[in-house]
């Protein structure tokens, strides 16, 4: 008879795998474990938030929200292979995440200062003839406060821990260091500056054909195996519960306040709360 624990261990080991890749549990000690100093001390509230299983409602709610400015859109979908590998793409965006947040002060601008190669490379000209530049660093901000924003709302949904306000504005500071080195100029540092930011960007988010190819492919067809589905499923439920009105309109998403409030964010919870049973294990 399969015990619990195997259960567990087997679950987490498959999850870790998605979002970390076969190279996962090699990455992870040499993160963790190589001497030096760190960008973050262990107390800061990055660490919390970025190792809590709540992530993965926040980096879905991160991907929409990130896709309704044009050149942001247009630039994944003209530049990532995020429909014939999306999984790739999650693993090394975990990768960057876990370099920047735990692993040594020189991992981690080696690893800032490989994206920014990247970026240097990432240009071209939308459908209607706009210029876009991944190294602009307006788009790199909208970038960032979307993922800082959907990040911090997922972990105080959530997360196993929550933040008080104190906790809340050290994250948006602590991600600032991150944002900073990747060439975010005056990056927010409180949670009522990342608010601000938001709104100043909403003039210049619409929905576009391509941002709503990306939001049905993130939501409705995933490559994952049958019996993942469903779990997925009320992963993207809860992601979509997050976005406030005036994102989901453009993206053509669902608005349903009252069940939102009631089984979604249940079915969340409990989704969440098994993710970060399984990943404890680990």
């Amino acid at each position: 008879m399969v015990s619990l624990t195997a259960v567990r261990d087997g679950l987490g080991r498959s999850l870790f795998g998605l979002i970390a890749g076969p190279d996962g549990p090699a990455n992870r000690a040499r993160i963790h474990e190589a001497p030096g100093p760190r960008w973050f001390s262990p107390d800061r509230p990055i660490r919390r938030v970025h190792g809590d299983a709540s992530m993965f409602v926040g980096g879905l709610r991160a991907l929409l929200l990130q896709s309704l400015h044009p050149l942001a859109m247009a630039g994944v979908a003209q530049h990532s292979d995020y429909r014939g590998d999306p999984w790739g793409r999650l693993q090394r965006t975990s990768t960057f995440l876990a370099v920047t947040t735990y692993g040594t002060a020189t991992d981690a601008q080696r690893a800032v200062d490989q994206v920014r190669g990247i970026h240097r490379r990432v240009h071209g000209t939308t459908a209607d003839g706009i210029p876009y530049a991944a190294s602009d660093p307006h788009l790199l901000e909208w970038v960032h406060i979307a993922e800082i924003d959907s990040f911090l709302l997922a972990h105080q949904r959530y997360g196993a821990k929550p933040l008080d306000q104190h906790g809340r504005d050290g994250y948006v500071a602590d991600a600032a260091r991150i944002a900073s080195a990747l060439g975010v100029e005056n990056p927010p540092t409180t949670e009522a500056e990342l608010a601000q930011r938001i709104q100043s960007y909403r003039p210049e988010l619409r929905g576009t054909r391509e941002a709503r190819d990306a939001a049905r492919f993130l939501l409705l067809t995933p490559p994952l195996p049958l019996v993942a589905r469903g779990p997925y499923a009320a992963l993207s439920a809860a992601a979509v519960g997050m976005l406030p009105p005036w994102a989901r309109l453009p993206l053509r998403l669902p608005y349903f306040p009252p069940a939102e409030a009631t089984a979604v964010k249940w079915t969340g919870q409990t989704l969440v709360g098994g993710i970060r049973w399984a990943m404890n294990a680990r």
